[in-house]
Order: C-alpha cells, then structure tokens, then sequence
C-alpha cells in the first residue's frame, strides 16, 4: 500500500504593501484567519500576532519605538526579570535562565545559606561527584 505524504511548505510572511493588499482582500475575516493566510505562522503552528501587528504598523508607515532604539528585527521572546516571589507553597524559583547563565548541571548539590544581616542567600556548590564550584 503506497501513502502518500504531504508536504505544507510554509508561507512567507507578507510585509508592505503586499501584506496591506492582502489583509484588505480578507478584511471581512476574522483576525486569526488574516494572519494566517499573511503567514504569521510559527514552526508549531503557532499563530505570531504580535509579529502580524507590528508588520501591519509597519506597513502603514509608522516606526515603533521599541524597533527604533534596537534597529529592527523583532523581539527576541520572553526576558529573564532577575525577580522572583515565594510561591504559595513556600518554594522559592529560581528558574532555567538562572541556572542556565551560571553554568549549572541538573543534579548539583548545594548547600543554602541565608545571611540575615544582608538578607541575601548563598548557594555554596558541594564538593563532590558532578559537582564543581561556580566562578
């Protein structure tokens, strides 16, 4: 039995006048659907309206300024706040983007140290298989 395979090529996302003309053609639509067919698609499938919005303000002549003072070229996704709160069970997060930038492997062991006078903690690196101080 021979199946055959479909490929979806993905559709380029429109910008200046085409993305105008196109978003004009299907202005009866709703919003998703105008963005969809102007292909602000992610690879998951995932609809990328903040990326639809600022192509169709950009189209209609008008320079963000969050796109002025970087140079253009979009955003680049959720920022680390270098905040945190303690959750409702008493854990405190610190989160992959932290562990990440320090260079920590799942698995470390550290020893907690809470110095009141600064109200700062310290995550001291255990001495031992897999694990090796931080810098």
């Amino acid at each position: 039995m021979f199946v055959e395979e479909k490929t979806i090529k993905p559709t380029e996302m429109l910008e200046g006048k085409a993305l105008l003309d196109k978003a004009r053609s299907l202005s009866n639509r709703p919003e998703d659907q105008i963005a969809r067919a102007c292909g602000y698609v992610g690879p998951s499938g995932r609809l990328l309206k903040k990326s639809f919005y600022r192509a169709l303000v950009e189209a209609k002549g008008y320079t963000l300024p969050s796109q002025a003072s970087s140079g253009g070229g979009g955003t680049k996704g959720r920022q680390a706040e270098f905040r945190t709160r303690v959750h409702g069970n008493g854990n405190l997060l610190i989160g992959n983007a932290y562990t990440r930038r320090m260079g920590l492997e799942p698995g470390q062991e550290f020893k907690i140290e809470i110095h009141k006078e600064t109200g700062s903690i310290w995550l001291l690196p255990m001495e031992g298989e897999g694990n090796s101080p931080i810098d």
